[in-house]
Formats: C-alpha cells, sequence, structure tokens
C-alpha cells in the first residue's frame, strides 16, 4: 500500500506527544494546540448567509404526486437564515426552553433542517429522536422514554399519518404537535397540531435576533439519545462549546476542510452523532452543501444513493461499511457511476463497523481504472459524548481497526483495565453529561475529569507512537470461556466479518462460561446469490439450502484453522434468518449490533449452538452437511 499512488490529501496531525502515569497509565495528544473557535454554531450560518448568500446549504429531491423523487429543491443560506429566524421567533412565542425543548422524529429532510436551525438560532435546544422508534417499533417504548426523559413543549413530524399513531400513543394530550402535511390525520384528532407552514409565516422581532446573541458557548443545543448498548438510551447533553470546538479540531486533522467547499451526497440520520453533528456540523461550518440522500444501503434502497452518486459528484463522501461494500459492487460495471462518483472526492469516510479489506480493494480497483490513482479511505473514530470526532489516521496507509492520533485539543487516557486499555476522552468536545441523570453522569467521568469510553485499544506499533492506536474492541462485550481464556471480542467479529464478506452482515461472539467460542450470524441478502430460489424466498429457506452451509462450514473451517489458540478460535456457527431487532435493543437504526443485546433475546439459540438442540442446524468444522 505505501506505493500506491493515492489522490492528495494531507492529515494535519502526525506526531504524538506521551506522557506516563502511575500504575500504567498514559496520556496521548496531539504536537499541536486547538486553535481558536467560534462560540456558537448559528454564527456560522449568520456569516455565510451574508458572505455567500446564493449558495445551497441544504437540498432535496421533490415528492411527487406519483410517490417518486423528482428533481433537487434547494433551500440557500440567506433562505435558511430567514427561516431560522421565522420559525425561531415561533418557538420563542410559545416560551420553549431546556425544560421544554423541542423533539423531532422524522427523517433527514429540508424541513427537518430549518427546523433544527430555527433552534438552534433561538437558542431552544432540540432532539432528533429515531425515527425507529415510531415507525418500526410496534411498542413506542423507547419513543416514550424520549418523551418522558425531555418533557417537550412541541414535537413536530413531516408527515402527520405516517406518524400519527406513534403520537397518539407516546405524546402527552398537552403537548403541541407540529407537522408539515396531514395535519388533520384522525390519529391527531383532539390535539392542538400546528403546520410547519404556520411556524415559517412567523413575522421576526428583535427578540428572536436577542435570542440569538444570548446564547453562550455552555448554551445546550440539542439532545442527542445513545443506542441505549446496555440500559436504556441517554439523553447526551450537546452544548454549542462542544459542537463549535469540535468543527476546529475537525478542520486542523483534516486540512481537506480547509481547501474547498464541502459537497456531500448523504444519508447519514440526524438522530446520530456522525450525521447530525459530524457532516451537517461540517457542512454548516464550512458553507458547504448538503445533498439529502433518500436511499440507505438497504436492497431496497441502495439504488436511490446509486442514482444520486451518478448525478451528484461529491467533494468527501462518508459511509458505513455496508454502504461502501454496496457502491464498489456496483461501481465494477456501472460505468456513470464510477465516472461521476470519483470525479472529485477527495476523501472516503467510514465508521460505524470494520471495513473488510475486499471492499477496499473493489474501491482501490475501481479509482485506478477510472481516475488512475487510489481515493484515500480513513476512518473516524468517537462517540455521541464526543460530538464526536476523536481520533484520525495519520497516513493513507491504513489498516482496518486503526484509529490513529487524538484530534488537537482533546487528550486521551489510556488505562490498563481487566488485561486490556481503556481509551478515555477530556476536552472541550467532551459533553458535560446526561439531561436528567446525575448518577449516569457521575459514573461516566473518572477521577480526572476524563470521559470513560469502554473501548480497548492497542498502539498499532509500541515503538512508534506516532502512528497512533488501533480499536480492540468493546471492554463490556469482552468474556471469559470456562477455561479461563479471555476472549476479546471486537477483533473476533471483524475476524470473521472479512474471512465471510460480502455474505455476513453482522455477527454475536458466544462462549460466555462455555469452553468454546461460536458465532451467531445475520447473513447479508447476497447469500440469496448462492441458491437458485425465487428471489422472494422465504430467509429460511435460503439459509437452508446445502450451497449455503457449504459456504459458512468452509468459512468456519478456516477460522479455525487459522486461529492461534482457543481465544481465537470459532468452533460452530448458527445462520440467523431473523434480523436484529430495534424493539429489544439489539440493533440501532443505523445498523450497529449490540451484543449484549442478542444474546439476552437468543440466549435459547445460543443454548441450542452449543447442545445442538435438533430442529437447529450447527455448522462446524469438516462436518458432513
Amino acid at each position: 500500500m505505501k506505493n500506491a499512488k493515492y489522490r492528495p490529501l494531507t492529515f494535519g496531525v502526525t506526531r504524538a506527544v506521551v506522557r506516563t502515569g502511575d500504575g500504567g497509565v498514559q496520556y496521548l495528544s496531539a504536537d499541536q494546540p486547538l486553535q481558536p473557535y467560534g462560540e456558537r454554531m448559528s454564527d456560522r450560518l449568520i456569516h455565510w448567509a451574508k458572505t455567500t448568500p446564493d449558495e445551497t446549504f441544504v437540498a432535496q429531491r421533490a415528492h411527487e404526486a406519483n410517490g417518486k423523487l423528482g428533481d433537487w429543491r434547494r433551500v440557500s443560506y440567506a433562505q435558511s437564515l430567514d427561516a431560522a429566524r421565522r420559525i425561531g421567533q415561533a418557538l420563542l412565542n410559545r416560551g420553549l426552553s431546556p425544560e421544554r425543548p423541542v423533539v423531532i422524529l422524522s427523517d433527514n429532510g429540508i424541513d427537518h433542517a430549518l427546523l433544527a436551525l430555527a433552534c438552534i438560532y433561538a437558542g431552544i435546544p432540540y432532539s432528533p429522536a429515531s425515527p425507529a422508534y415510531s415507525t418500526i417499533s410496534k411498542d413506542y417504548s423507547k419513543l416514550r422514554h424520549v418523551i418522558n426523559t425531555l418533557t417537550p413543549g412541541l414535537i413536530w413530524a413531516e408527515d402527520g399519518e405516517l406518524y400519527g399513531p406513534a403520537l397518539a400513543a407516546a405524546a402527552p394530550a398537552d403537548c403541541e404537535v407540529a407537522v408539515s402535511r396531514n395535519a388533520d390525520h384522525p390519529s391527531l384528532k383532539g390535539r392542538q397540531v400546528t403546520l410547519l407552514a404556520e411556524l415559517l409565516a412567523t413575522e421576526p422581532t428583535p427578540a428572536v435576533d436577542a435570542a440569538q446573541a444570548a446564547t453562550t458557548p455552555d448554551t445546550i443545543v440539542k439532545f442527542l439519545f445513545t443506542s441505549g448498548s446496555t440500559k436504556l438510551p441517554k439523553a447526551v447533553i450537546n452544548t454549542h462549546r462542544m459542537w463549535c470546538a469540535n468543527q476546529q479540531q475537525m478542520r486542523q486533522s483534516m486540512p481537506v476542510l480547509t481547501e474547498e467547499r464541502p459537497v456531500l451526497i448523504d444519508w447519514l440520520p440526524w438522530n446520530h452523532t456522525f450525521g447530525g453533528n459530524h457532516n451537517v456540523g461540517l457542512v454548516l461550518n464550512n458553507g458547504g452543501t448538503l445533498y439529502i440522500d433518500e436511499g440507505k444501503p438497504t436492497p431496497a434502497l441502495i439504488g436511490e444513493t446509486l442514482r444520486n452518486l451518478r448525478e451528484i459528484a461529491p467533494t468527501l463522501y462518508f459511509n458505513v461499511p455496508t454502504g461502501f461494500e454496496a457502491i464498489a459492487n456496483a461501481m465494477k460495471t456501472d460505468d456513470v457511476l464510477r465516472k461521476n462518483f470519483l470525479s472529485r472526492v477527495k476523501m472516503f469516510f467510514y465508521a460505524g463497523a470494520s471495513l473488510a479489506q475486499p471492499v477496499w480493494d473493489s474501491l482501490f480497483e475501481s479509482a485506478e481504472r477510472e481516475v488512475g490513482e487510489r481515493i484515500v479511505m480513513t476512518c473516524g473514530f468517537g462517540m455521541t459524548e464526543s460530538s464526536p470526532y476523536g481520533l484520525f489516521p495519520t497516513s493513507p496507509d491504513l489498516k482496518a481497526g486503526e484509529l490513529g492520533l487524538p484530534t488537537p485539543g482533546m487528550e486521551c487516557k489510556l488505562v490498563p483495565v481487566d488485561g486490556k486499555t481503556e481509551l478515555r476522552y477530556r476536552g472541550p468536545n467532551i459533553t458535560p453529561g446526561y439531561w436528567r441523570s446525575p448518577e449516569a453522569t457521575a459514573e461516566a467521568f473518572d477521577e480526572e475529569g476524563f470521559f470513560c469510553t469502554g473501548d480497548a485499544v492497542l498502539w498499532i506499533d509500541p515503538a512508534d507512537p506516532h502512528r497512533g492506536l488501533r480499536f480492540d474492541g468493546r471492554i463490556a462485550e469482552d468474556f471469559k470461556l470456562a477455561t479461563g481464556t479471555f476472549v476479546s471480542v471486537g477483533p473476533l467479529r471483524a475476524r470473521v466479518i472479512t474471512g465471510g464478506a460480502p455474505y455476513i452482515q453482522d455477527v454475536v461472539i458466544t462462549g460466555l462460561n462455555r469452553k468454546e467460542i461460536g458465532a451467531l450470524v445475520f447473513p447479508t441478502p447476497a447469500v440469496r446469490t448462492l441458491v437458485d430460489l425465487p428471489p422472494d424466498a422465504p430467509m429460511e429457506q435460503v439459509l437452508a439450502q446445502h450451497s449455503v452451509l457449504q459456504k459458512f462450514q468452509s468459512l468456519v473451517t478456516d477460522l479455525s484453522l487459522t486461529a492461534t489458540g482457543s481465544a481465537n478460535r470459532v468452533t460452530r456457527m448458527m445462520l440467523l434468518a431473523e434480523p436484529p431487532s430495534i424493539d429489544l435493543g439489539e440493533v440501532t437504526d443505523k445498523g450497529s449490533i449490540n451484543q449484549r443485546a442478542v444474546l439476552k433475546h437468543r440466549d435459547h439459540l445460543v443454548t441450542a449452538l452449543y447442545d445442538e438442540t435438533p430442529g437447529h442446524t450447527v455448522i462446524k468444522p469438516g462436518t458432513d452437511l
């Protein structure tokens, strides 16, 4: 890789400062200070509305009467500021505050963006809740938890028909509801329902500008809920200081942001910190343009993403591994996609899970074929509590799992914990805590004020700290076999997913208090290419076919033969037809698996995996199928 030709990309942090503390603790930081940054993100909206008023801030395809997506509807910076002042005035008129914030239920969209900008401008916190809590969940328990935690004064949803049942089930009767359309849906009968157009028609007064001027670095911008890996989701406080500092940190770690206006085509959900803080923030902070991609990396929606990438040429591209895999496969034969998508993109960036090496190789191959050079693949590492940007690679010579060095202004503390090294954060981009949860806040920080991430890391090269860190799993996911052997789940999961590409979506490692390691596998739709069955054949039928079982038997055989000991030897595997459940907390709407929740709710399958219960197919190395 070191001899490969890459499209030029500058890395802002390449050297580290390391100091040693007591008990084997180490402190790691960038060798450069954090440069001055702004006090409020709303100042960036005002700045660009004055300097580039006609540039597009956000664009979304129009929803046509036939249900199809049409041409792009664009909103400029000047129009965005005008809408923020108008809606912001309407919110002030309602007396909204941190104690009575705005909750947003819907997906990414222009109306969502304008309402969020209004909250940011007027100094009224908002919280984008996962749309899945309203549209996929059957019991609305997590939506109720969000609403009960925040006690909103206004709840907005794009479509009264789509979100009406959730609002009827979870919204307090005295809470005002705002929608963009279908305000008269029967499910909303008896409620105070306001059209967003009415809020937008409000005439701004000097009061809304005074409210903007009164916001400070400590003013709460939003509440972002964690995925709830082990407990109910927590409301992470996000302040102007956090967001502004993190945007400056990104500019110093990724100088490409300073070289040209960023243009993004992006689907990542705004209720997650990656899409909502990182990507929306870098566009707003740097005067760029965000095209909302209503596709997703699923078989049903990836076609829309590919359509958009044939038309919009991004300067930077962000996605999760499954999205990059789908794009890489499409570029092998789609000349128009390859030509437009690769025409000016300076950097690929993935997060959320490990990216399999075959996907990297395919992306590199398409780029070399089309433009004669590779596009640098980078990764980001952080979390909701860090705004989220935390660590970034130091060079294009990156391998899966490598994280790089801390961004300027954020110090990392490396603490020995149960035989591993926990990563902890301290800096201006770190949350002050969880809303209305002082106990959880106190538990999250150590005695020096470092946020305890629960992530484990190792040095890429212990002899060269300037190369930075690599991921070593989640400490809470790791366990011991009955033999006392410690199993590091993160690296093993990555090894199984990589070995099974492109047929494995995710995997849950088993073996707690047992003698051997097993794996529960969630397959991708690609397994259907291994069988001669109708496209709508049930997944249970697909997974029972000999060709599929044989493919996975080869995988578990390879994993067993290449293991270095019982700590990483997978001895049995089971394929799961039922996808992970959002209601049960097994997966987030971004696709991140919750190992603990899956093991809890599918304990009977773990039992069957080891006891070989009749009716369950257990795949072992070298067994006849």
